[in-house]
């Protein structure tokens, strides 16, 4: 599931350890747009999403791709809302390709080199078929079905 909004507020992290070794938990508030805004809280688990969530200026607008989870404890039901990913948001624009979040100060993705212009744009080619035409069956105005 995809929101949009702008960052307003970094939640402090939590460390700890377990059988598998050190984690992070960490976490940020964004406030939609729109007649009635709302808050929506999100939790990031590991070292780079609690990263990427830092990197983002505050008041900045983002796109947060995220996935809602619901567990049950003493006939309780508690929900997260764990984001996956934070990018920018310009609207009218698509948003990157890339995973993450880029600021200016950031690490630049590399650049690729512009392929020549051809000499003649190339002709489309007919699409092929992806299935085999279906036979056909001469129907006497009666159907096989049970209903």
């Amino acid at each position: 599931m995809e929101i949009t909004g702008r960052l307003i507020q970094l939640l402090p992290d939590v460390e700890g350890e377990s059988q598998r070794g050190h984690w992070v938990k960490g976490g940020f508030v964004i406030e939609t747009d729109g007649e009635y805004p709302r808050k929506v809280a999100f939790i990031t688990f590991g070292e780079e999403r609690v990263a990427m969530a830092k990197n983002i200026p505050m008041g900045s607008p983002v796109q947060v791709t995220f996935n809602a989870e619901s567990r049950e404890f003493n006939e309780r039901w508690y929900t997260d809302l764990r984001a996956s990913r934070i990018q920018p948001f310009v609207p009218g624009q698509m948003p990157p390709a890339a995973t993450g979040y880029a600021w200016a100060g950031a690490p630049a993705a590399p650049a690729t080199v512009a392929a020549a212009p051809a000499a003649a744009p190339a002709q489309p080619a007919a699409p092929a078929p992806q299935f085999a035409a279906a036979p056909t069956v001469e129907s006497n105005g009666e159907d096989d079905l049970p209903f």
